[in-house]
């Protein structure tokens, strides 16, 4: 007889614990975290589990440190975030909005558009007649009668694509482009003082493909070296190959422009990020707007950073419960400190005390 596989144990993604358990929390200033949870709480307050919270956080004296943190402990439960196969430990990226130089005309420095999203784009939702594909949106256009897959980075780089005319800008590095669209903003300076915020409006239905596994797997460089800073320096190197490594990666984004307001650009929780307290997640696991502790270290070094967060994003390569993508800011000295930065970690989602345990954690059976 074939003997019956083992059963399936379902690990707990949160699991409840003391504050105690919080490697750092009381070596961090919460203040700025209060800041940066505030700002979650224009979107999240309308919800029952975050409204009475939120109105304290409003009311709250955000200058005393002590008060902070009381604030924090009392009107909030630590859950650790495991893996489901219950690792603790996860990868912690980082990710900031580069600055780039651009025109709103083309000329001979600015020769590369930064598009708006094109007309022929379809987006298909299948939700309605689907509910299991929820969290799945197709993208193509019209060929005929059929639809197929959107061009591709290639195609629309040849000029294959119908989108004259959407141009936004145009920027003078193809490669500092292909990093605002990793990003998904940034910040473009016009010769005529102009400053302006564009963010992430659409993507073109095709997968990531990593150009910097790319140089790695042709030994262009070893995994010690791999970092964005070094993938620019080789474009600098190999002026003639840029193109065709750039095309290898068949995903594309599309932009627009966001208010003029804005110093920072806004996450997928539409508050505008906070440097250095804005954490992107995966929100199948961690609640978009909720404060999180993280405990990693700093980028390329064994120095601890140990701080709260809140979750105010997501990403594409943000995918399972102990993954965190950690927003360093605007600018060249934020994106070197990103580039660098592959850490291991471990994270807690603060929940409010007062509300049902969330979804996957070891108590939210008592609901």
């Amino acid at each position: 007889m074939v003997p019956e596989p083992p059963p399936v144990v379902k690990v707990p993604q949160l699991t409840p614990v003391g504050w105690e358990s919080l490697e750092g929390w009381g070596l961090d200033d919460p203040r700025e975290a209060l800041v940066a949870f505030q700002k979650s709480c224009t979107s999240v307050a309308k919800r029952a589990d975050w409204k009475q919270v939120c109105a304290e956080a409003g009311r709250l004296d955000g200058q005393n440190p002590v008060v902070v943190r009381y604030f924090f402990e009392t009107r909030f439960v630590p859950y650790r975030v495991n893996s489901s196969e219950g690792k603790e430990t996860g990868l912690i990226t980082g990710y900031y909005a580069p600055d780039l130089q651009g025109s709103r005309q083309p000329d001979q420095r600015f020769r590369y558009p930064l598009y708006a999203v094109p007309d022929d784009l379809l987006v298909i939702d299948l939700r309605s007649l689907y509910p299991d594909l929820a969290n799945y949106r197709l993208r193509g256009r019209i060929e005929g009668r059929r639809v197929v897959p959107y061009w591709s980075r290639a195609d629309i780089d040849a000029g294959k694509a119908p989108i004259l005319g959407n141009e936004l800008f145009w920027v003078e590095d193809p490669v500092e482009l292909f990093f605002l669209q990793i990003q998904g903003s940034g910040r473009i300076s016009t010769p005529s003082g102009e400053q302006v915020m564009v963010g992430f409006a659409e993507q073109n239905g095709h997968p990531y493909r990593s150009i910097g596994k790319l140089l790695l797997d042709r030994g262009a460089m070893t995994k010690d070296q791999m970092s964005m800073q070094n993938i620019k320096a080789w474009a600098r190197a190999n002026p003639a190959q840029v193109a065709q490594l750039l095309a290898e990666n068949p995903s594309y984004v599309f932009f627009r422009e966001l208010a003029p307001e804005l110093i920072t650009p806004p996450g997928a929780l539409g508050v505008a990020l906070t440097p250095e307290r804005s954490v992107a997640v995966d929100p199948r696991t961690i609640p978009l707007g909720a404060p999180v502790f993280l405990s990693t270290t700093r980028p390329s070094s064994d120095i601890p950073l140990q701080r709260l967060m809140v979750a105010q994003d997501t990403g594409g390569a943000i995918k399972g419960a102990v993954r965190a993508d950690f927003f360093w800011g605007m600018g060249n000295e934020a994106g070197a400190q990103a580039g660098k930065m592959k850490q291991q970690g471990r994270l807690w989602l603060l929940w409010p005390s007062d509300a049902a345990p969330p979804e996957g954690s070891l108590d939210s059976s008592v609901k």
